[in-house]
């Protein structure tokens, strides 16, 4: 089939090489356009665009979907499907029977559940462990699109959000592929999303990663790993400092208080309001990564110093 590919980041790689390495024709990319990064604010290109420019393929990066010059140079291309993986753009009705086959987005969640921008990172705050990727064809909705893949994946109780988003984007690379197949073969049928079990997953900021010390471990523990790497966990020692926080070892002791730091020879723990955690890296402001014991001891904390716990629940 002739495919264009919508994406932009690095999670969408996996699926573009999967669809560039098939039996289908990639016939052009859009992406989002380059984004001034970095202290220089020099200008650079997404992933994706590089990624397809290395290639050869046709790229286009409009702002909108709305006008006529991006309507028409998909038009132009004749797509039979288009491949959605992390693109940013909203699909306008216009656009979305353009394709013979419509939108085809991979979704990083076993919809309905947690429809929205951060699917992984809020399935990782409810203490889902049964994580998966769908495929739906985009409608008007917000990933409201009749689905014809889901497929599940267990989560390991120490994975990362990044982890988990790495492995779901190598996952749904197949099982994209395995749908687009079926539907050059004519066998696939989607059928509706279900009414019950929908929630939402709204973007992430950086408020959402402040730890609330006064939670149960494990909910500080999901927190951490939620938020790692992106927006980054964090805390706040009294004097205003900001310490990011890394994936952190649960103790099968409680005998600190919520926040308290306690400082060993090689190893530092904060209270809960059960269990202690012990830390292993930590991002002290203005300073790279480093181990938890380093910090302390350059960090000179007072006896009975507490971070400062959010209200985060």
């Amino acid at each position: 089939m002739r495919c264009i590919f919508a994406g932009t980041p690095d999670i969408a790689l996996d699926t573009f090489r999967a669809l560039c390495d098939s039996s289908h024709e990639v016939v052009g990319v859009l992406t989002r356009a380059p984004q001034r990064k970095g202290r220089g604010r020099t200008t650079v290109a997404s992933p994706i665009e590089k990624e397809a420019r290395s290639a050869g393929i046709d790229v286009a990066t409009p702002s909108s979907l709305r006008n006529d010059d991006a309507l028409e140079w998909i038009r132009q291309r004749r797509p039979d499907v288009i491949v959605v993986v992390a693109y940013g753009l909203m699909v306008p009705a216009e656009a979305l029977d353009i394709p013979t086959y419509g939108w085809l987005n991979l979704h990083f969640s076993l919809l309905p559940r947690w429809r929205g921008a951060a699917p992984v990172q809020h399935a990782m705050l409810a203490g889902d462990d049964i994580q998966g990727v769908s495929v739906f064809r985009i409608d008007e909705g917000m990933d409201t699109g009749p689905l014809y893949a889901v497929d599940p994946i267990r989560v390991a109780p120490d994975q990362t959000s990044d982890h988990v988003l790495w492995q779901l984007s190598r996952h749904g690379a197949d099982i994209m592929i395995r749908v687009l197949d079926a539907l050059e073969s004519g066998s696939p049928r989607a059928h509706p999303q279900r009414s019950q079990g929908v929630t939402y997953a709204p973007k992430i900021d950086r408020s959402m990663g402040h730890i609330n010390w006064n939670l149960p471990v494990e909910r500080v523990d999901q927190r951490i790993r939620a938020c790692t790497a992106k927006p980054g966990a964090w805390t706040e020692l009294p004097n205003g400092q900001i310490v990011k926080i890394g994936p952190i070892v649960m103790r099968d002791e409680d005998t600190l208080e919520p926040g308290q730091i306690r400082v060993g020879k090689h190893e530092v723990d904060v209270g809960t309001a059960t269990r202690d955690i012990a830390l292993v890296e930590v991002k002290p402001q203005g300073k790279n990564w480093m181990t938890a014991d380093a910090w302390a001891r350059g960090a000179h904390l007072e006896e009975d110093t507490r971070f400062v716990s959010s209200d985060n629940d």
